[in-house]
């Protein structure tokens, strides 16, 4: 099996600049009791099948990497590439992601390593929908 890979130049892989940016609307995200509770009217970013987010900060003890599947569910990652330590991610029309640096580790949406050089699988967090918030259970 062929895995495709984002097309990034060879200076956005060497210095690991991710190709997911953070929410547009700072405010539709919140941490607290261990989940990442996401509006997701707010986040219109996630409404699309392959639309990704990175969360960051406010909290959070580890970046975090949503992303909306082709199936209309959302999978969530520890935003850490077992490798390098670099960022993910999704690659469209796949249910794949990928570190962001020059290795590309590739891993599907269970976390299980699929290419590059990583060592390890990548952690997955569980997600559930209520009352149009996304809950990502952070542990």
């Amino acid at each position: 099996m062929e895995l495709k890979s984002l097309n990034r130049n060879i200076f956005q892989r060497l210095v690991g600049l991710s190709a997911t940016g953070k929410p547009k609307d700072g405010s539709c995200w919140k941490f607290e009791n261990g989940k990442l509770i996401i509006e997701l009217a707010k986040a219109p970013e996630l409404s699309k099948p392959f639309g990704a987010l990175r969360f960051e900060e406010n909290g959070l003890q580890e970046r975090v990497l949503v992303v909306k599947g082709d199936d209309g569910f959302f999978y969530a990652f520890k935003n850490h590439c077992t490798h390098s330590g670099r960022r993910l991610d999704p690659i469209p029309g796949t249910e794949t992601v990928q570190c962001c640096s020059v290795g590309k580790s590739t891993f599907d949406f269970g976390g299980l390593k699929k290419a590059g050089a990583a060592k390890a699988d990548i952690k997955t967090y569980g997600t559930m929908v209520k009352d149009n918030r996304l809950i990502v259970h952070i542990k």
